[in-house]
């Protein structure tokens, strides 16, 4: 049985990947902040209009729980961090910390239906030797091309791979 090796090339890029994930951050707390502050004004609204007596005549304690609002921000936000949306597909995304390697010590490859990160360094002076390793395996999902996998390194050591999901098909 002879395995199908194939390397992938990890192509450098302009971006940081931390500083884009703290930006999204920031965005949705921003987001659910505004959302915070028009229901807090809308009960404000709603307080003003009706004294605090005609409120509990209306309305008993446990039903003005279910006054509040159902929706959830966050929980758009949990889909799997693996997986993300375009508009040919799914695409499996992987991220790898590298940062305390050279890009030239990062190599990426798939062996049959595996994906290999390996990265290596070795620093040697008179008085000392530093060695490091990394080595991650990810078993990829069956009928993934390898010829798509694509990795690219960013700024701040973090390498990215992405392989477009084969479709599924429904068997009938």
């Amino acid at each position: 049985m002879s395995n199908q090796e194939r390397k992938i090339d990890v192509k450098p890029s302009n971006y940081s990947v931390i500083d884009n994930e703290f930006e999204s951050m920031r965005e949705r707390f921003e987001n659910e902040m505004r959302r915070v502050e028009d229901e807090m004004q809308r009960l404000r609204r709603e307080f003003e209009g009706q004294s605090t007596g005609d409120i509990m005549k209306h309305h008993h304690p446990s039903d003005m729980m279910s006054i509040r609002p159902t929706y959830d921000p966050y929980l758009d936000n949990l889909k799997s961090p693996l997986i993300k949306d375009e508009s040919d597909g799914k695409t499996l995304r992987l991220r790898f910390d590298v940062a305390q390697y050279k890009p030239e010590e990062v190599t990426v490859k798939t062996v049959d239906s595996r994906l290999l990160v390996h990265a290596k360094h070795e620093e040697k002076t008179p008085t000392r030797t530093v060695f490091r390793e990394y080595n991650q395996e990810f078993m990829l999902p069956r009928g993934t091309n390898p010829e798509l996998i694509t990795s690219t390194l960013s700024t701040d050591g973090v390498l990215t791979v992405e392989a477009p999901l084969p479709q599924l098909s429904i068997q009938q």
